[in-house]
């Protein structure tokens, strides 16, 4: 009589591929969902002015860089516009100049990124600061039901993230139709990791 009994080394294989293809379709999902969710962190930890959570999730120098950028960019688009052909617009340039500095300070923060990640980007105002994100309403039936009051909070950011590449995941903002949208931008670290590393103002 033949012995037809399948060794058990043989029928462990299927079990062991199938194992090792459910870890990797794990790891690949992590992976993807790993700038939401460090997006959802560092938004926790600016609300909470978690210093040393944000430590770990933002890198400050670049965005300091970026910042200094996009805001000079902003500043001299604004002195373009308004000073063309006029003598005194390299008076209103060194004026500008002088902002850059203040505002990259103020916004390289814990409270310039909850500013940022709550569609608040940088205006370019002399002595600006990051504005406080929308409070709350007290409930959502009250307001249903009552009108806007005069200086009410701003409205929440319409927002859309998606990657840019592979080692890039922007997250774009804007408050209102006629607003131009900006974009905070994480920079990969590592197969996991992610930094708030650049902001685009859309200048």
């Amino acid at each position: 009589m033949t012995d037809t009994t399948v060794p058990a080394k043989n029928r462990s294989k299927p079990l062991i591929a199938a194992l090792v293809a459910i870890v990797v379709v794990a790891i690949l999902a992590y992976a993807y969902a790993s700038p939401y969710l460090a997006l959802s962190r560092i938004k926790r930890a600016a609300d909470e002015r978690d210093a040393a959570t944000l430590n770990e999730y933002v890198d400050y120098p670049a965005l300091r860089a970026s910042l200094k950028e996009q805001i000079g960019a902003m500043l001299r688009d604004r002195l373009d516009a308004r000073h063309d052909g006029n003598p005194l617009a390299l008076f209103g340039a060194v004026i500008g100049a002088a902002l850059i500095g203040p505002l990259v300070d103020v916004y390289a923060t814990p409270e310039g990124v909850e500013a940022l990640l709550n569609g608040m980007p940088p205006r370019g105002e002399p002595g600006e600061q990051p504005a406080a994100p929308p409070a709350p309403s007290a409930s959502a039936a009250s307001a249903a039901s009552a009108p806007p009051a005069a200086g009410a909070s701003e409205p929440p950011a319409q927002t859309t993230a998606g990657y840019r590449g592979i080692n890039e995941f922007a997250v774009t903002y804007r408050r209102r139709e006629n607003d131009s949208p900006y974009t905070a931008i994480l920079v990969r670290h590592g197969l996991f990791s992610w930094k708030l590393s650049a902001v685009d103002l859309g200048n």
